[in-house]
């Protein structure tokens, strides 16, 4: 046991001088803003990108639609146990609905779905092409599959075009895998050219995880396969509630002997207790309400694009087209001190280093919500331009 202490506390040691080392922040939440050791900051690294999980008037609503009978904070089972309340039904329906595919399947959380599904569809005669940049969870379900895997450069469709064309003969099925919007740097998958791709093999199959587009693109806010015109093409996609829904949990869209399959094989999916029926009812109270948010859809996109417009100019890398607007700033150790400077100036923009993104691009993540006021947009520029 010493043994083990002693090397953990060697490693934790090394993360430190390396300006890596993590702890949990202590923070109050007030509406849009956060409160850390007394100081009052906007807060620029929440994931409620539509500000619903500050309206209170949708809370209200949505509590007066239950009673003591109603309200259930707990499924007690798995949904093939006792767990399958009507709500999750209900729920199921109207994702289907809404996106016109035959079913939709509802998980726990997005790493449940990712980690649960590419190792329930896939075996050793499966070949997984995933773009270099996918979330952990993806790599983490890669990882738990029998398939092989060949990681593409980032949005480098000529080169994922080759290895479809080199590949599809010697696999009994390609499995193109890919978030929409990226979670690092916030740019974009041709979803379209994605589409064409696959289209070309009949054992090519698209999965596309939609965590950061769901509730923001699109006229119905579903994400960008509906901004590209693209849904039904999908084979796998794959969406959560924890960020622009104000919820929890997530969701694939698909063919019903998808869903059939997945309740059948995907172990994430079975052997979980199910979510809170409460959790799944304020799911669906949002989701009917989705489309009416257009307006905060487009005040995201304008901020975002105001703010990489300044950051571009100031000489940041900034990849970005959508409302996760990195500024790379290379070093881990600059990376923490300027977002200690951003923090003393009221701002609470959080360094992002390795090994969450590669040694070298640490920057600082500006994850922006609806309800960000153009006003403070431009408090956060004048901070960055007078530095």
């Amino acid at each position: 046991m010493n043994d083990f202490i002693n090397s953990i506390q060697e490693e934790l040691q090394i993360l430190k001088e390396k300006r890596n080392f993590r702890s949990l922040p202590q923070l109050i939440h007030d509406k849009g803003e956060v409160v850390v050791n007394g100081q009052r900051m906007l807060n620029l690294s929440s994931n409620d990108y539509l500000g619903l999980a500050n309206d209170l008037s949708l809370r209200n609503e949505f509590l007066e639609t239950l009673t003591p009978q109603t309200f259930l904070p707990t499924s007690s089972s798995s949904r093939l146990l006792t767990g399958n309340f009507t709500a999750y039904q209900e729920l199921e329906q109207q994702l289907a609905d809404i996106f016109g595919t035959e079913s939709a399947l509802v998980f726990n959380s997005g790493y449940h779905a990712n980690t649960g599904i590419l190792p329930a569809v896939s075996d050793i005669h499966t070949l997984l092409l995933a773009d270099k940049l996918v979330h952990a969870s993806l790599i983490d379900g890669i990882r738990l599959s029998a398939a092989k895997c060949i990681r593409y450069r980032h949005n480098d469709l000529s080169q994922l075009k080759r290895l479809i064309e080199e590949n599809h003969n010697h696999f009994d099925k390609i499995i193109i895998v890919t978030e929409s919007i990226f979670s690092m740097d916030g740019d974009e998958a041709d979803l379209s050219t994605l589409v064409k791709f696959k289209q070309n093999y009949s054992n090519v199959l698209l999965y596309v995880d939609e965590a950061h587009a769901f509730g923001v693109r699109g006229e119905k806010g579903l994400g960008c396969a509906e901004e590209q015109n693209c849904i039904n093409d999908i084979d796998f996609l794959v969406g959560t509630f924890g960020k622009a829904i104000a919820s929890a949990g997530a969701y694939v869209a698909c063919r019903s002997v998808i869903r059939d399959y997945l309740i059948n094989k995907m172990r994430t999916f079975i052997f979980t207790t199910a979510l809170p029926p409460v959790n799944v009812q304020w799911t669906s109270f949002i989701l009917e309400r989705l489309s009416s948010f257009q307006e905060k859809r487009q005040h995201l996109l304008r901020i975002s694009r105001k703010l990489k417009e300044v950051l571009t100019c100031k000489g940041y890398v900034c990849p970005s087209v959508s409302h996760i607007v990195p500024m790379v700033v290379g070093d881990s150790k600059d990376t923490i001190l300027k977002a200690e400077e951003l923090q003393r100036k009221g701002f609470y923009a959080l360094p992002v280093r390795p090994p969450t993104v590669p040694e070298g691009t640490s920057r600082i993540r500006f994850s922006l919500t609806a309800d960000i006021t153009e006003k403070e947009i431009d408090e956060l520029i004048n901070s960055i331009l007078n530095k």
